[in-house]
């Protein structure tokens, strides 16, 4: 039984400039199972953050646009989805979690009034006495402690890692199938973000529903995912299990990435690795693989024609003239 729930398949997305039309995101295709975790993984700019916002059809308008391809919830394909039924799909089918809750939360308004305002569009069955118990239960799920306390706090007034745990209840609340984390820990202390990390895997196992998590930080990808997708400069460069690409990574770009990652057992003051050179921006992108002028193994062929995705052992694929 196919047990894929979201499948991306060629998407390519572009924002108006002054400069033209530039490509954030070419040819992107992915799954997602049902119930599994997997992670989108590269540094900043790469187009995860626009691959999600795509997915929930929230790029910025009128510059940003969708140029092709599909994005299959099921068999319905949301790039195709009419704006009327738009509501419908954010919340209840697919849910996000933004980087910074600061940004995403109403600052104006108290904490138990947004997580509620949840409850009145997807359940608007419920009462308002069954609303409030309904808030209070998931505030307690995520352990947020002396929840009462906490529904008329203004976001200004609670911790940061309290306002990502309003941002995960608010986004479970309707029990959506899929959940997408845009870097969810990224502006939290170590601990905190263990806690959110150990909190999110509870609920994935409470609610069965399916992750998309989006980070730059490989230890993240290591302790959450089941499968991980690297990106670079707008397009996939390798896809695996998270334990084929820890233990072989094939890509250079990836290896470069594992590389990077300081170690415990290195002696002090051991310089830090890094991968040379800059990423190409968007307006002088090479025709060719977008990391050959970062390569040790580039090759003439590389600066021409882009290598396509190839699976060099069971679903595992890299974008690399190396292994064709």
């Amino acid at each position: 039984m196919n047990d894929t729930i979201l499948r991306v398949e060629q998407l390519s997305v572009s924002f108006a400039t002054e400069q033209g039309r530039l490509a954030a995101v070419e040819d992107v295709s992915f799954d997602l199972r049902r119930g599994e975790t997997l992670g989108l993984v590269g540094e900043s700019g790469c187009g995860k953050s626009v691959t999600a916002l795509s997915i929930m059809r929230l790029l910025p308008q009128p510059a940003g646009r969708i140029e092709a391809g599909r994005i299959l919830l099921e068999k319905t394909d949301i790039v195709r989805m009419p704006a009327a039924d738009l509501p419908g799909l954010r919340g209840r089918r697919i849910a996000m979690i933004f980087q910074e809750p600061m940004t995403a939360l109403n600052p104006v308004h108290r904490v138990g009034r947004q997580v509620a305002e949840v409850f009145h569009l997807h359940r608007p069955e419920l009462d308002d006495r069954a609303v409030a118990r309904e808030v209070m239960a998931i505030l307690d799920k995520v352990r947020i402690p002396e929840p009462q306390a906490r529904l008329n706090a203004y976001p200004h007034q609670i911790s940061g890692g309290m306002r990502q745990r309003v941002m995960i209840a608010m986004a479970l609340a309707a029990r959506p199938d899929i959940l997408i984390a845009d870097e969810p820990t990224t502006a939290l202390d170590v601990t905190i973000q263990a806690q959110i990390l150990s909190l999110m895997r509870d609920l994935q196992a409470d609610t069965g529903a399916a992750i998309l998590f989006i980070t730059h930080d490989l230890g993240v990808i290591a302790e959450m995912c089941d499968r991980v997708t690297v990106m670079y400069a707008g397009r996939i460069v390798e896809s695996a299990t998270v334990r084929a690409l820890f233990d072989d990574p094939l890509h250079p770009y990836t290896k470069g990435l594992m590389a990077a990652v300081p170690r415990l057992d290195w002696p002090s003051k051991t310089p830090l690795t890094t991968i040379e050179g800059t990423v190409p921006g968007l307006g002088v992108m090479p025709p060719g693989c977008r990391f050959a002028n970062r390569c040790p193994h580039v090759m003439e062929r590389c600066r021409h024609s882009p290598p396509p995705l190839t699976e060099v052992a069971e679903a595992h694929t890299v974008a690399c003239y190396l292994y064709r």
